[in-house]
């Protein structure tokens, strides 16, 4: 869960400081990646008993699923 956490703002940030808007966009493609593994990987985590409804993991899904619908727009915006 931290690798695909920490995945995220830094394919973003790669991504920003190429010179194509398509070098850009695999990036974030990427970065829609990991948000997809840190989603699986707390829903997985609860299933296992590992974290439970009371550690607001509904919240954070909220919050990726929200976060993923914003990289999607800006890839919609780049292209």
């Amino acid at each position: 869960m931290q690798r695909a956490s920490l995945s995220i703002p830094t394919n973003i940030a790669e991504g920003f400081n190429r010179f194509h808007n398509k070098e850009y966009k695999k990036f974030l493609y990427i970065a829609l990646g990991s948000y997809a593994e840190l989603e699986t990987q707390i829903e997985i985590a609860t299933e296992l008993n590992y974290i439970n409804e009371e550690n607001n993991n509904k919240t954070i899904l909220e919050k990726i699923d929200h976060e993923s619908r914003m990289i999607t727009n800006l890839i919609k915006k780049l292209n």
